[in-house]
């Protein structure tokens, strides 16, 4: 399966978009001019076209696409499930999941949770081997859980590239990093939980304040 970036934002949608909540309102006002102001004054996020406005850029990957099956009383229900990240690759990432009868409609769903899920990151040079101080890779080691599956992502020098699977790859860059050397465990064939265990790993970037963060 091919990993492409794709745009992800509907921009006639976004020229008809009446905002409903305080932090949509904010952001039509012009008081709120960056995503992660959103997060810093801890502002709630419910609904996508906050993400559009604010993030131009942004690009979602589908990462996986199977039709799933349900029993009922009327008979066998089948429907469509589709799994899709998001991000700006520079340092925003997200991650979605929808179930419809089309697939179109499955993959809009998808779109919209995983933009109502996106969250920012922390990017660094973590690697003594390098000290670029460049944002190319994660700052220190981190550790993500999903399920069965567990991923370690390790900060790597310069050029190293991402030894990671195919499917935390198209993650990885949509987070903007280049550089990381990674070790998993368990079952990372089920895509879902190897993508949660991904992105779960880059937002416990932002589990701890460093001492960068102190003079904020």
């Amino acid at each position: 399966m091919s990993y492409t970036p794709m745009p992800a934002i509907d921009k006639q949608a976004l020229e008809k978009w009446v905002p409903r909540t305080k932090t949509g309102k904010l952001v039509m006002e012009g008081k709120i001019t960056s995503l992660k102001e959103v997060f810093e004054k801890n502002l709630p996020l419910l609904e996508p076209e906050i993400v559009d406005y604010l993030l131009p850029n942004l690009k979602y990957v589908r990462l996986d696409a199977k039709i799933v099956q349900k029993m009922t009383d009327a008979g066998r229900r089948t429907k469509f499930q589709v799994v899709v990240v998001v991000g700006d690759e520079e340092g925003f990432i997200g991650i979605g999941i929808g179930k419809a009868k089309q697939y179109t409609e499955a993959l809009a769903k998808a779109i919209r949770d995983a933009k109502l899920n996106i969250a920012p990151i922390r990017r660094g040079c973590g690697s003594w081997e390098c000290r670029c101080s460049e944002p190319h890779s994660v700052p220190y080691m981190v550790q993500g859980k999903s399920g069965s599956v567990e991923i370690i992502l390790k900060p790597a020098p310069r050029g190293t590239g991402l030894v990671v699977g195919d499917v935390a790859k198209a993650i990885l860059r949509l987070a903007g990093i280049s550089d990381v050397w990674s070790q998993s465990f368990g079952h990372t064939r089920t895509t879902l939980n190897y993508a949660k265990a991904v992105v779960n790993a880059l937002h416990n970037t932002y589990k701890f304040t460093t001492p960068i963060d102190w003079s904020r």
